[in-house]
């Protein structure tokens, strides 16, 4: 099945230009999703986290780089203080989340990895709770309670699977998603003023010079990036499949259907995981699996469907990759 056919049967009743930003938004949603697969692929020829982020940024900052650069000449210029946010922003947005990510991946699956990333939303409306006094309603109470006994239900079973690495691997991940959940609260203000297509590529400029950095202190020697050729093949896949191309896919679907309905075909990608990993990968797909993965992707619908719900929050909402302002529609995708 296309991805417009699946766009067309989840969403049946919206005009044809809707369909068509739907679509858009779910190839961008299972590309997205694809990166974890990429990483456990990778994997398989024995090379490790610092190698799959710095083989990843390598192949996709020269085409960050090209966007910023594109971005900066029909914006106006930034001030220091705004570069030096977009200097935190970098460094715990793409880089520290990504690293962690790629390192919870050596032990868990693609599939429970998805699904700790996609409680990103809860944990930013917690922490809007928390840091801005900010109630929380019946409804979204419901919809954590669905996502995080679903989470629990996924984890059970990839432990008696995958033995006690289990918790390892969830806790990376899940420090993956909480520093992502800081990035999103702290560049909600950013974002209207500098663009958040601009945001991301100098973001993800940062997060190179972070990976190269930590290569050279770790002391690998250089001649190790020369991988074979199959490594290289799947790290020019995750830099410009997983990363770059799902970022300008979720940019057009969110101008053209506005975040609130693009954020909805961003919960395909832990579904997409679960069957990527098993076609791919090898990872059993169970009844378990799939009542928890249901779980999940009801407790965030929920979540996203009030109005204003995750509008509230730092004045971006996100869901399963895709952000969007309240003010000025504009979306920011996560280059994970």
């Amino acid at each position: 099945m296309s991805a417009s056919q699946l766009s067309s049967t989840v969403f049946p009743a919206q005009p044809a230009s809707q369909r068509a930003g739907l679509a858009v938004a779910a190839v961008g949603a299972i590309l997205f999703s694809g990166k974890a697969i990429v990483a456990k692929l990778m994997y398989r020829y024995q090379v490790d986290a610092v190698m799959v982020i710095s083989l990843r940024m390598l192949f996709a900052a020269p085409l960050f780089m090209a966007i910023g650069w594109w971005q900066s000449r029909r914006l106006p210029a930034l001030s220091w203080a705004d570069r030096g946010r977009i200097v935190f922003l970098g460094v715990i947005g793409y880089y520290l989340s990504s690293f962690l990510d790629f390192l919870g991946l050596q032990y868990i699956t693609a599939g429970l990895e998805r699904l700790i990333l996609f409680l990103t939303p809860s944990f930013v409306l917690l922490a809007s709770a928390v840091l801005f006094k900010r109630g929380i309603g019946r409804r979204q109470w419901l919809s954590l309670l669905l996502a995080y006994i679903g989470i629990v239900l996924v984890f059970a079973h990839d432990l008696d699977v995958s033995g006690s690495q289990v918790w390892l691997g969830a806790a990376l991940v899940l420090g993956s998603a909480l520093t992502y959940g800081i990035y999103l609260i702290a560049s909600g203000e950013l974002v209207q003023r500098i663009g958040s297509l601009r945001l991301v590529a100098y973001a993800m400029c940062v997060s190179t010079a972070c990976c190269a950095v930590q290569y050279l202190v770790l002391r690998r020697p250089l001649a190790e990036l020369l991988q074979p050729a199959p490594v290289m093949w799947l790290s020019l896949v995750n830099s410009v499949f997983c990363t770059v191309l799902p970022v300008s896919l979720t940019m057009v679907a969110v101008a053209r259907i506005g975040a609130p309905m693009a954020s909805q075909a961003g919960m395909l990608g832990p579904v997409s995981t679960l069957f990527l990993g098993f076609w791919l990968l090898g990872e059993p797909i169970t009844g378990v699996q799939l009542a928890g993965s249901v779980l999940v992707m009801g407790g965030i619908y929920l979540l996203s469907a009030r109005p204003g719900g995750l509008g509230r929050i730092g004045r971006i909402g996100r869901i399963g990759g895709i952000g969007a302002s309240r003010h000025g529609g504009q979306g920011e995708a996560r280059a994970e």
